[in-house]
């Protein structure tokens, strides 16, 4: 049987009224255990990447710089390690990010015990369950494990807005991206964004091939402001689930269902927007190791 690590972990949770004192888990620190030199070294620092339940306490949540919290504590912390997070946190926030007391925890290994701390505390309704926002955040949580597991999650841009490439009033805010410099080649500005086509035909079916046209309609002009604002070239990406993840009651759903999923690849390919499902994830953030040098 493997030992399993002596390690101590902290919830990062969302209080947007300290007065009410109403709030959210938002994230996992973990720790490893004592040390020689007595330090307990931070190992693990992940928040959420579904903001459903923080806009549900607070609509006017900043999320934006939530994520970019995120990218702050682990930089911090890869650069002192017995750094103190808390001034992090009242710099950052205030007091509306807190931290809890330390539990004593024994994981497997890193990945394995935020994994199940983030399930346990911060993520506990992701389970089987049918809804389009969350086939969209599986993709999205699915698109972070990959580009995570090579080193290039941090280094690429999240919801990046499609006003600064197109006008000003653009509501469509795109995943995460980055910027791959070839050798001896032009600049490409890679961009990926969950399509998630889960649930079609029937009624209330059709909104992943809305979110499929919504894209298509903005690829041209994604493109052009690309390159007016860049000086490079566009290659966006849809990341969509495989067909045959889909279940169906009758042949007719299932036609019903593949003729969406199939108008809705189709449309996007057509305004060349590359399509892939999430069985080539690992591949293309193999892609992103090699473009970003890691």
């Amino acid at each position: 049987m493997n030992r399993r690590m002596e390690c101590e972990f902290s919830l990062l949770r969302y209080v947007p009224d300290p007065v009410r004192n109403e709030f959210v888990h938002i994230g996992v620190l973990l720790r490893a255990g004592i040390t020689g030199t007595g330090t307990r070294p931070v190992l693990g620092v992940r928040f959420t990447a579904d903001w459903r339940r923080v806009r549900c306490l607070d609509p006017e949540a900043d999320t934006e710089m939530l994520e970019a919290l995120e990218s702050e504590l682990r930089r911090r912390f890869a650069e002192e390690p017995e750094g103190n997070l808390m001034h992090v946190l009242e710099d950052s926030f205030s007091n509306c990010v807190q931290m809890s007391e330390s539990r004593a925890y024994l994981a497997e290994s890193v990945e394995a015990g935020m994994a199940e701390l983030m399930r346990l505390y911060v993520e506990p309704q992701r389970r089987e369950r049918v809804s389009r926002v969350s086939g969209r955040a599986a993709i999205q949580a699915a698109m972070r494990t990959e580009f995570e597991r090579v080193g290039a999650w941090e280094l690429m841009r999240k919801r990046i807005a499609a006003a600064e490439y197109t006008r000003p009033g653009d509501p469509l805010r795109l995943d995460a991206g980055y910027r791959a410099t070839g050798d001896g080649m032009r600049d490409r500005i890679r961009i990926f964004h969950a399509v998630s086509l889960e649930h079609l035909g029937g009624v209330g079916g059709g909104m992943g091939v809305e979110m499929a046209k919504v894209l298509a309609f903005s690829a041209a002009g994604l493109r052009a402001g690309v390159e007016r604002v860049e000086k490079a070239e566009l290659e966006l990406t849809a990341v969509i689930e495989p067909w045959t993840k889909f279940a169906a009651r009758s042949d007719a759903e299932i036609a019903d269902r593949e003729g969406a999923y199939r108008f809705a690849v189709e449309t996007m390919e057509e305004h060349a927007i590359r399509v892939r499902t999430t069985m080539e994830l690992a591949a293309m953030a193999e892609t992103a190791r090699v473009e970003l040098h890691l």
